[in-house]
């Protein structure tokens, strides 16, 4: 036999295989069996037709061993509910993080949690991250791996703050009461988060978590800044910042966003020139300029010029005014103008050096021409108005010419009395630019107003419009960071790739991180003050000490604590400072992803604080990723993270971005719950339950926006009923098996049954795959594509005769139920990292396990290479390309009312199709199994006396050996006659001699059991 000859693991490539068993047929008359005595169990093949217990048929009922299981097919509603709360605590889902730190294990798998913000509800985009991250953790840990997970909330911040006050209303209130009220509020939404976490199944140990106001926490982050300090990449400085006058407070790059519509009123405005340069002959020349931000002229302190552009002296047709503007802006000007522009000389920008304008609305101040490398033609007139206060490059500009730079803005941003009597107090971007407008007028240097829609940064948490003011603040100079983080960010393995680029130029963007905010909910700066001086005091003496009263006493201590304590004697002796009382305490906190980007060294555990991934939204490429990395290579040269996952938001299923206004937010509570939803169109939801919340994440391409509304959920529900109604199948049918003394060595077992388990241990690798590349989405495909074409379409729907037709004990019976508890086995653990609670379901009802055994401490699912057997392949590839030529040769007809011929010349297929049936011709071969007909004969050609009614078809056969070198391409022959024989009443194929008499199998089998 070939099966023993092959020494070599067989390639072969099947042309008819692979769509053999993808291809329906009509079932097996003895698969439509459904007694009334197993009712609770329906075949997943076909529909089942019950049997009247006075026919011949019914006389056998009890003798046939139809599946049964008290596994339900469906569970909806509140049983759906109770039954998962019933299995995360019948399987220890709240102990099993626990148990798994506790197990050794070769190697650690670290995932670590970015801090949800602490602010509000669970939402469903907390559902989408959580849910991710939980399908990984769960895989690592099934596969023997010791997973370290410990969940976090970001409690600090501005927004959570100003939540607490507003439940306050209007109140003066201390720092520390402050800080009581945005605790509690913050320990509030955690419980309502972390409550909604847990019910999701996703698997931690829930009492150890970290939150940004413990005081070990703040300690540990108070020790990054000190290294960091200390390197000196902390620094205080005054220069210009983004500032949220609705929030009062300095606002870093990550927590602006930016709003395409915002429109702002545009000007057109002139300088006149008063000293001009060498190459301006003519008197009368004015410098034109363009700006969005009208409010910022009277902060002007130079007009900037591109040094190697063309620029000329234009004459307006209409008015005859004369203009300098860049000479490629030219035509665009006199189209906006509405008139002619003729050019009255034309030279390069450096000729311009020397030139003083005159202040259009500061009678007697003078304005320098300067040169600067930000000046750009795309749009304006080429020419720059610059206020150091109020712009970054012109801040720039500012350093290197040592102009004033004088802020002309309060923190709500009104007008200072620097910008003079006539603005005073007027808000900047409202009242204060329609003033500053009307001032040009006056003055008769307006020449264009126009609205200019453009893309615009907005305070994250208030959306509204942000501007750029200088302070006195503290920095981060990310600027010599940049190159080595980008260095070690080579090193990071990104999914998906295309995210790397974002990363990549979110850190050129940064020259600097302003991390000081004026709030006093927070992580405070250590930081002291001289009464007289203003002098900083911060060292590593002061910073360590402060360090070590917060890990004690919480950061709250800052406040509560005299300045003696804070600066004790022990630390003035250190510093070389006699007097505490000559200090005050700062009153500025830390920037929150300061906060959250010390997470690695507050949280991972050392020697190594590295962890294997992060996991979060798009939205951390410029927030938590940045500031993780930053505050890692400054303190240690390296990332905290080996690689990035990153994943887009939670939608609509239109698209769209959800909001209350639109009536299209999804909340995951009613999702799992069931009950009122915000839409009209669909005012209750069905309870669907975590593990179809779960499906739904898992399912989604979590790499582009995700899409969630009733259509995905109700395909997630189905999708997990059809699941269950497979794992039902394979229940019902391993009833009265035990794999511990039932099981089959899988070398005394059926060709079918072992080329199952070999297709089973191919599923396991491409399931396995998968998961590994963080794709839970192709862990479902291949899944399902297991299910419909290997099982439901293949295997199920050829051992249905021999499951309830063959003896219990048989060894035929005994090697299909053995590879039955292999595939449920196998199935049930590839969806445990997805569904965990119908796994543990499934597990409970499944044979061979002692009570109180759970799925998750049993491992990853079990395959062995010994499952792959030479020739095995070849064998029922080569039996599956004969079957489809047969099956497609009786369209719409049964394949059991028909006997089969196949005619193959001698040679490696003939002796693979004789492994499968020995004798010439046979009713109950394994190839007559695997044709699912009513007699197989097998001969080396067609007879030539063939009924008239006989159906003729023809196909080949591709054999690929021992890597090639055995190549066979062998053709056959088939012709199906309609069977003479009668329909057995017991297993109802025709391979009876007469009507109403049992065949021979049923007979054989019966008289046994009598």
């Amino acid at each position: 036999m070939l099966l023993c000859r092959t020494s070599a693991v067989s390639q072969s490539i099947a042309r008819w295989g692979s769509t053999a068993r993808r291809r329906g047929a009509v079932l097996h008359p003895a698969l439509s069996f459904n007694y009334r005595s197993c009712q609770s169990v329906s075949s997943t093949e076909g529909e089942t037709q019950p049997v009247d217990a006075g026919s011949s048929q019914g006389q056998y009922r009890d003798s046939v061993l139809l599946p049964c299981t008290d596994f339900p097919i469906k569970l909806t509603g509140q049983k759906l509910l109770d039954r998962e709360l019933e299995i995360q605590r019948m399987c220890g889902f709240a102990e099993l993080y626990s148990w798994q730190r506790e197990r050794k294990a070769k190697k650690e798998f670290c995932l670590h949690d970015g801090p949800p913000y602490a602010n509000g509800d669970p939402h469903v985009g907390h559902a989408l991250n959580k849910i991710l991250k939980d399908i990984r953790n769960r895989f690592e840990m099934l596969r023997g791996r010791q997973v370290h997970y410990v969940p976090g909330w970001d409690c600090h911040g501005m927004p959570i703050e100003l939540k607490a006050l507003g439940e306050l209303g209007p109140s003066s209130l201390s720092a520390l009461q402050i800080r009581q009220k945005a605790r509690q509020f913050a320990e509030r939404a955690i419980a309502r988060q972390k409550a909604a976490f847990q019910r999701w199944g996703v698997m931690a140990d829930w009492d150890k978590c970290y939150y940004t106001f413990d005081g070990a926490y703040e300690a540990a982050q108070l020790k990054v800044f000190q290294e960091m300090h200390s390197k000196g990449l902390i620094y205080q400085d005054y220069k210009p910042v983004f500032w949220s006058p609705s929030s009062r407070t300095a606002l870093a790059e990550a927590e602006l966003e930016y709003n395409p519509e915002h429109v702002s009123r545009a000007i057109y405005t002139t300088f006149p020139l008063d000293a001009l340069p060498a190459k301006l002959a003519s008197e009368g020349v004015s410098v034109l300029v363009w700006t969005t931000q009208p409010w910022t002229i009277p902060a002007n302190q130079a007009v900037c010029y591109m040094p190697n552009a063309q620029y000329s002296v234009l004459k307006r047709a209409d008015s005859g005014q004369l203009l300098l503007v860049a000479t490629e802006r030219a035509a665009g000007l006199a189209a906006l103008l509405g008139t002619e522009l003729e050019s009255k000389g034309t030279f390069t920008g450096s000729e311009l050096e020397g030139g003083i304008c005159r202040h259009p609305t500061i009678p007697g101040k003078e304005v320098p021409l300067l040169p600067a490398n930000h000046v750009t033609m795309g749009k304006g007139t080429g020419l720059v108005h610059t206020a150091p206060a109020h712009g970054m490059e012109d801040f720039s500009v500012a350093s290197h010419f040592k102009l004033s730079v004088e802020c002309i803005v309060d923190e709500e941003g009104r007008f200072t009395e620097l910008a003079g009597p006539e603005l005073a107090n007027l808000h900047a971007m409202d009242e204060g630019t329609e003033k500053v407008i009307c001032m040009l007028k006056e003055s008769g240097a307006l020449v264009r107003e126009e609205p200019c829609v453009h893309s615009y940064p907005y305070d994250w948490r208030t959306k509204k419009p942000v501007i750029i003011r200088p302070s006195k603040q503290w920095f981060i100079n990310t600027a010599s960071l940049k190159d080595k983080a980008k260095e070690v960010l080579q090193k990071v393995r990104v999914m998906p790739e295309s995210a790397r680029g974002g990363l990549l130029s979110m850190l050129d963007r940064r020259t600097y991180w302003c991390i000081s905010r004026q709030r006093s909910w927070g992580v405070p700066i250590p930081v002291f003050y001289h009464k007289d001086t203003g002098e900083a005091l911060i060292n590593k003496h002061t910073v360590s000490h402060i360090s070590t009263l917060f890990k004690e006493k919480g950061s709250d201590c800052w406040w509560e604590l005299p300045l003696e304590s804070l600066l004790p004697p022990e630390v003035l002796k250190k510093v070389n400072i006699h007097v505490a009382a000559d200090y005050v305490r700062g009153e500025d906190v830390l920037d929150i992803w300061f906060d959250s980007g010390a997470s690695w060294a507050a949280v991972l555990e050392e020697p190594e604080p590295r962890a294997d991934m992060y996991v979060e939204g798009k939205d951390q490429i410029g927030g938590w990723f940045q500031s993780s990395l930053l505050t890692s290579v400054a303190v240690r040269n390296k990332a905290p993270y080996k690689s990035l996952v990153v994943h887009g938001f939670a939608v609509s299923e239109k698209g769209e971005k959800m909001s209350k206004s639109l009536g299209n937010v999804v909340d995951p509570q009613v999702v799992i719950n069931g009950g009122t939803v915000d839409t009209k169109k669909d005012p209750t939801t069905p309870a669907y339950g975590a593990d179809a919340l779960r499906w739904w994440v898992a399912e989604s391409n979590v790499f582009s926006e995700v899409q969630i509304g009733p259509t995905a959920l109700r395909s997630a529900r189905d999708s997990i009923n059809k699941l269950r109604n497979t794992l039902k199948f394979l229940l019902g049918n391993l009833q009265g098996f035990d794999p511990r003394t039932h099981a089959v060595d899988p070398k005394e077992m059926q060709y079918l049954d072992q080329y199952m388990l070999h297709l089973l241990r191919g599923y396991s690798i491409k399931v396995t795959d998968a998961y590994s590349e963080f794709d839970a989405g192709r862990a479902i495909r291949v899944l399902q594509a297991f299910i419909n074409r290997d099982l439901s379409s293949f295997y199920f729907s050829i051992i249905k005769d021999r499951l309830y037709c063959e003896p219990e004990g048989s060894l035929g019976r005994r090697s299909c139920q053995t590879v039955l508890e292999e595939v449920l086995d196998g199935l049930t653990r590839s969806i445990a990292p997805i569904l965990p609670h119908l796994a543990e379901e499934v597990y409970l009802h499944a044979p061979g396990h002692d009570e109180g055994e759970t799925l998750f401490r049993s491992g990853w699912v079990k395959s062995s290479s010994v499952w792959r057997r030479p020739g095995l392949e070849e064998a029922v590839e080569g039996a599956c390309a004969i079957r489809d030529s047969f099956l497609s040769s009786i369209p719409g007809k049964n394949a059991a009312q028909y006997d089969l011929t196949v005619a193959i010349e001698p040679g490696l297929l003939f002796e693979l199709m004789e492994s499968l049936q020995e004798e010439p011709t046979a009713t109950c071969s394994q190839l007559t199994e695997l044709m699912m007909s009513a007699r197989t004969t097998l001969t080396s050609s067609l007879p030539r006396d063939l009924p008239a009614d006989t159906l003729l078809a023809s196909g080949s056969f591709l054999i690929n050996l021992e890597g090639g070198v055995i190549r066979e391409d062998s053709a056959f022959s088939i012709a199906a006659v309609p069977t003479s024989a009668a329909r057995c009443p017991r297993c109802r194929r025709y391979t009876s001699d007469t009507p109403d008499c049992l065949c021979p199998r049923c007979q054989s089998v019966l008289s046994v059991a009598a």
